[in-house]
């Protein structure tokens, strides 16, 4: 007999790197398409309404955009936990948002999962960079979470039953709650375990938001106890609907979402069976009341998104989802001082019958009152104190235990996991004031909850303390008063361009885009001037802002000065897919079609295409009479809507 066992290992796969992070604060959210049209609210349920509704996120900060990978894929070595016992074996990625890579049944021989043999990061996160595959924890706000390809910190802690367990836990920082997520394999089972925590240590209520995303191989038999169903697309409707069959998913035409509508008191679980009735159950305790099926759709932009997140051959995936809400477009409020738990259990289930029959199977396998049961008992063992630490996160949850002097248990944020990044933070609270560099360099992030805020405002005014105050308000709403700050620095900084560009950012959003352009430009001046070489951080801060500069101009028909950025951008970044695309623009807009057009013969790939994003088949239609080719259509919903 195997006794449950935790052990490192390491994944050989073919990955692209995901390089640095863009430095440039998010001011503004990336395309968003998981809104409900304000038509609509009127005639859902009461509670989704109110939900909906609820504290949507107003930015990404403090939270950088990772934009900075490509797609070029070579054979890299993935840090890798594994807990096994004699029937099932999970393989966990803590440095990837800790997500479960693998799940095998060993006696059936069968994966359960969709295993993505490439690490491929596409921008479908809320920051940016995701990937397909497997199991992931979303927490956070509407979407992938921010950590999607982020480490988790990560030890052995005790199971309920005496064995070894899995602990991952990290500091979620859209909405500043810590959260942890414990795996562990009881002996003889099936099933994997996950015992999940979100606690709230402020004085008021925060929003929350959880979604457990299982990826399957498509083509499978997706079964749930509901009769109806939510279903939303990329119109941005939400509408009622009979709970699809098995042969109508398989040939919707374009993406679409169904949230099933679970009566109260059934038990909550979803399965996806193959052909021959095999497959995976994911069932859990009656808080994680949600249940969605995402299709990719069989029409050619869902099968050009399949394909961009693996490689040829793979095959395709759907996913099985669960949640904390009855769609993803709700943020639950978590009441002051508070925490809310749950226990979910994944394993193999056999039924070739329909969902009344798989149900009676699950019962069998693993009854509902024993899911129950073991969240009882898991409860007290969510504060053990971790053992051998096994990974490392981020010291950002240290920071604010420092500051608050917070009491996790189970959940330590340790001192020794402060770093560079918070550094200056660390100084702010201890002394009072922001430190200016020693060197010259993009700036660092910046911290935008209230009490920083507050801080900030009663440090020494310096520049980049003023820089700093001035996202924070932004983040807060205070606009005009961000505006005031950034513009005071601007008279003693030494770095004018994160302060010009922030403005230019304000000018758009009040619809003085002639000054923005202005700005822009004497920003990416400034830029030029000030950079000291071609590391990554200063790439990665003229790519970025280049490409919002460019934007900036082409849109007031400065053609002129947008091609004088663009020739002093880095060689290697005109060659990326994404400024490919901006160049086809320029091109365009300066009377050159057909040079457009030769680019487009040439082939690019633009890496961080957004999810839903339609620029490529716009910038075309502008053109060709021609089609879209087929490598350049990612078209998410009809044509015509």
């Amino acid at each position: 007999m195997i006794v449950t066992t935790i052990r490192r290992e390491v994944l050989t796969l073919p990955a692209a790197e995901l390089g640095p992070d863009n430095p440039l604060p998010p001011l503004r959210l990336l395309h968003e398409v998981h809104r409900i049209d304000d038509r609509d609210r009127d005639e859902l349920p009461r509670d989704i309404a109110r939900q909906a509704g609820y504290e949507p996120l107003r930015s990404l900060l403090p939270v950088r955009v990772r934009d900075g990978y490509g797609r070029a894929r070579e054979p890299r070595e993935l840090d890798a936990l594994v807990i096994e016992n004699e029937r099932l074996r999970a393989t966990v990625l803590p440095g990837l948002g800790g997500r479960v890579a693998s799940l095998f049944h060993k006696p059936t021989g069968r994966e359960l999962l969709y295993r993505n043999p490439v690490f491929q990061p596409a921008n479908f996160a809320l920051n940016g960079a995701w990937y397909s595959g497997g199991i992931e924890w979303n927490i956070g706000a509407t979407g992938h979470t921010t950590l999607s390809c982020s480490p988790l910190h990560a030890a052995r802690v005790t199971a309920p039953d005496g064995g070894e367990m899995l602990r991952l836990w990290e500091w979620e920082r859209l909405r500043d709650l810590p959260f942890q997520i414990d795996l562990w394999l009881p002996e003889d089972s099936d099933f994997l375990y996950v015992g999940v925590r979100i606690r709230n240590p402020h004085e008021r209520p925060v929003p929350t938001y959880w979604w457990s995303n299982i990826a399957v191989p498509e083509e499978r038999r997706v079964l749930a106890p509901a009769e109806k169903a939510w279903q939303f697309g990329y119109e941005r409707r939400l509408q009622k609907v009979p709970a699809p069959s098995c042969a109508a998913i398989q040939q919707l035409p374009y993406v679409a979402d169904y949230f099933y509508d679970l009566p109260d008191a059934r038990r909550r679980w979803i399965a996806a069976l193959d052909e021959d009735g095999h497959g995976l159950v994911q069932t859990s305790t009656d808080l994680l009341r949600g249940r969605k099926l995402f299709v990719w759709g069989k029409g050619p932009g869902g099968r050009r998104w399949q394909q961009w997140l693996t490689e040829p051959g793979a095959g395709g995936y759907c996913e099985i989802q669960a949640g904390l809400a009855r769609t993803q477009l709700e943020h639950v409020p978590l009441e002051a001082e508070s925490e809310v738990s749950w226990l979910e259990a994944y394993g193999p289930l056999s039924s070739p019958e329909a969902a009344d029959a798989v149900e009676a199977r699950l019962e069998a396998a693993l009854p509902r009152a024993d899911v129950d049961a073991a969240h009882a008992a898991w409860k007290p063992h969510a504060d053990t104190e971790p053992g051998e630490v096994l990974a490392v996160g981020s010291g950002w949850g240290a920071l604010e235990v420092l500051r608050a002097d917070w009491k996790l248990p189970g959940t330590p944020f340790g001192e020794s996991t402060l770093g560079e990044a918070q550094e200056p933070w660390l100084q702010l609270l201890r002394a009072g004031s922001f430190p200016e560099p020693r060197r010259v360099r993009p700036p660092g992030g910046t911290l935008v909850a209230p009490h920083w805020r507050d801080m900030l405002e009663t440090a020494p005014a310096t520049p980049l303390t003023e820089y700093h105050l001035g996202v924070a308000q932004w983040h807060g709403g205070d606009r005009a008063q961000a505006v005031r700050s950034w513009e005071r620095a601007l008279e003693l900084a030494p770095s004018l361009w994160p302060l010009l560009r922030c403005l230019a950012v304000a000018d758009q959003e009040s619809g003085n885009h002639e000054r923005a352009a202005d700005r822009y430009a004497d920003a990416f001046d400034d830029l030029c001037h000030e950079r000291r070489d071609n590391g990554a951080s200063w790439t990665a801060a003229t790519a970025a802002l280049g490409r919002e500069a460019i934007e900036a101009l082409l849109a007031v028909r400065r053609t002129a000065e947008a091609r004088g950025i663009w020739e002093r951008l880095h060689p290697g970044t005109r060659e990326r897919g994404r400024f490919r695309l901006i160049e086809a623009g320029l091109l365009l807009a300066e009377g050159q079609p057909e040079a457009a057009r030769d680019l487009f013969r040439a082939g690019f790939e633009v890496a961080d295409l957004r999810e839903g994003a339609e620029a490529i088949g716009r910038l075309w239609a502008r053109l060709s009479d021609e089609p879209l080719p087929a490598h350049y259509d990612f078209r998410m919903r009809p044509p015509e809507a």
